[in-house]
């Protein structure tokens, strides 16, 4: 059971939703088979798409799949049905798809969601970033740069940055830099391509899944006392070096020290 868990890990989490879709299906065709042989009029169209969401949300769930996974399964076949009961001409689907892809592309090949940050969390990060020296900090999956930019204004001296890999928010985060002429940088790409030896702090809001993988490479790369300080998000089994929570409706930032 082990193994295969492990292997279902290391499958992209797009193709990990269609094999979910895919089991379901079956399994929708078995209960309207049978309920054609026992009823004599067939069930409503909407019945089917619903069986298919509940079949396909259940097995997400059995497998322990990140609990976004769950609730996408669950509202994608019911939304696909709507629009299909609608007659929904073809080049909005694909108008829907290019604008899913754009803004949920950590999502589908990630399993990191979008998870914009709030102005509790810019400042917790400007006050967290050493002031005795000019810095360099960036933010992986910085989204649309609220974080980035807020940092940059309060800490003018230091060097801040971010990165994104979803193709929407990079674009719009860029085109705020651009209008608002902030001193800050962002980047379209993806944050394990990094080196991240060239700053002294990094900043994480990801996800559960991103953790362990996160804390290995800052252990190999990050330099000695730098920080990598992480939203909402603990790495599991190891004790953060200090623990930030504004109030009880705020999620924890933990601080990791690296340590050598």
């Amino acid at each position: 059971m082990r193994c295969m868990t492990e292997k279902r890990k290391k499958l992209p989490p797009v193709v990990m939703a269609v094999i979910i879709q895919s089991v379901a299906l079956p399994l929708c065709i078995t209960v309207y088979t049978v309920w054609l042989a026992n009823l004599s009029n067939p069930p409503p169209v909407y019945v089917l798409f619903l069986m298919q969401a509940l079949f396909a949300s259940l097995c997400a769930y059995l497998i322990h799949e990140e609990f976004w996974w769950v609730y996408i399964h669950l509202t994608f076949p019911l939304i696909a049905g709507l629009l299909m009961l609608l007659n929904i001409p073809s080049n909005v689907y694909l108008a829907a798809f290019m604008v899913s892809t754009g803004l949920f592309w950590t999502t589908f090949i990630t399993r990191v969601p979008f998870y914009p940050s709030k102005p509790v969390i810019w400042n917790q990060v400007a006050a967290i970033v050493p002031n005795n020296k000019k810095i360099r900090m960036i933010d992986i999956g910085s989204g649309l740069g609220d974080l980035v930019f807020k940092v940059s204004e309060l800490r003018p001296e230091c060097e801040i940055s971010g990165i994104e890999i979803a193709p929407i928010p990079w674009l719009i985060s860029y085109l705020r830099k651009f209008f608002n002429r902030s001193r800050a940088t962002v980047r379209l790409g993806n944050y394990h391509h990094l080196d991240f030896s060239k700053y002294d702090v990094i900043f994480a809001y990801l996800s559960p899944a991103a953790m362990t993988a996160l804390w290995t490479k800052a252990q190999a790369e990050m330099n000695e006392q730098s920080l990598l300080v992480s939203h909402a998000f603990e790495i599991a089994n190891v004790q953060p070096s200090m623990t930030i929570q504004e109030s009880q409706s705020t999620s924890q930032t933990y601080v990791y020290a690296i340590k050598r």
